[in-house]
């Protein structure tokens, strides 16, 4: 199989004119593959896991907590406040952990089937390497936090189990988009923030720069896959991207992260569900993923329900 020609993409699907400036796949891939052999991270040796957590010091900026601007967050001493930030920090990583290992394996299947001579399929094993070290990156962060590995809950769990085996290439490139672009967004503002716990900022500035060639790659995939889908294939791909959107999200914090923070965890649940804080955090986190989407036809009425639900779109 050749590398997908630019022109190829001028394809009568309805996709928006950029499709058709996608660079081949070859040419992107050998760019991504120098770009790894130049900047690459070993977290295990790079971060500080020693480093002092003072009790006092925020794991993440206020304004990203599920409960800033509460009368519950207001009530709370600084110390409480930077003990709900470290279980949040700790639960937002361990989605990210989940999602990588599904696409680890998606990935690993992609290129069980091609050659790899190809260079995107060489750039396929060089993701699998960054994931394999961002999973073990984040689950030494949540050891030295000395916090549970919350997960993403029974129901999520399963479903990925069963997307991982039922995803196409639009799924599997859209749905690494959502997840980790919302988790840059979020480790941007970590890492710019010189008043919060350096473990956090370092371990964010290498998630964020390692998953800048991700991300670029997913683009040119999923933009390339949704000109090859017909219109059954592009009501199916909005139904699970609404899927995937609203089990990540409403996975970010998980209800047992309060409790572990000495809160109610039933009042906390309820006051982070109406915090219009919190919700325009998620929607600023995801205007950037979800404006793409919505350029490429994986918005539409079968899944803006699901979009407002997970409180990613007004």
């Amino acid at each position: 199989m050749v590398a997908m020609s630019t022109a190829t993409l001028a394809t009568s699907t309805g996709l928006p004119d950029r499709a058709r400036s996608v660079p081949e796949r070859e040419r992107t891939a050998a760019r991504l593959l120098k770009s790894a052999a130049k900047v690459s991270f070993d977290p295990q040796t790079e971060v500080d896991w020693e480093a002092p957590q003072p009790p006092e010091v925020l794991y993440a900026p206020e304004r990203c907590s599920s409960l800033h601007g509460t009368a519950l967050w207001e009530a709370m001493s600084a110390e409480q406040r930077a003990t709900l930030t470290k279980h949040e920090v700790a639960s937002i990583a361990s989605v990210g952990i989940w999602f990588e290992e599904i696409l680890m394996q998606m990935l690993l299947r992609y290129a069980y089937d091609r050659d790899l001579r190809r260079k995107d399929v060489q750039w396929a094993l060089t993701e699998i390497a960054d994931e394999c070290r961002h999973s073990i990156m984040f689950a030494s962060m949540i050891s030295a936090l000395e916090v549970p590995n919350y997960g993403v809950g029974r129901t999520a769990h399963e479903l990925g189990r069963i997307f991982k085996s039922i995803s196409n290439n639009v799924l599997t490139f859209a749905g690494t988009m959502y997840v980790e672009e919302i988790l840059d967004a979020l480790q941007r503002e970590a890492m710019d923030d010189e008043s919060i716990q350096p473990l956090v900022r370092e371990v964010s500035r290498i998630h964020v720069v390692e998953e800048a060639r991700h991300i670029s790659y997913a683009r040119e995939e999923t933009l390339r896959a949704q000109a090859k889908s017909g219109i059954i294939r592009r009501t199916y791909n909005r139904i699970m991207i609404g899927l995937i959107v609203h089990q990540a999200t409403k996975s970010l914090i998980h209800p047992q992260v309060y409790a572990d923070a000495g809160l109610d965890p039933k009042a906390a649940r309820a006051a982070a569900d109406a915090n219009p804080h919190w919700q325009a955090t998620k929607q600023r986190a995801a205007s950037k993923v979800l404006a793409f989407f919505g350029e490429c036809g994986l918005v539409g009425p079968e899944n803006r329900w699901l979009l407002r639900r997970a409180g990613v779109i007004g």
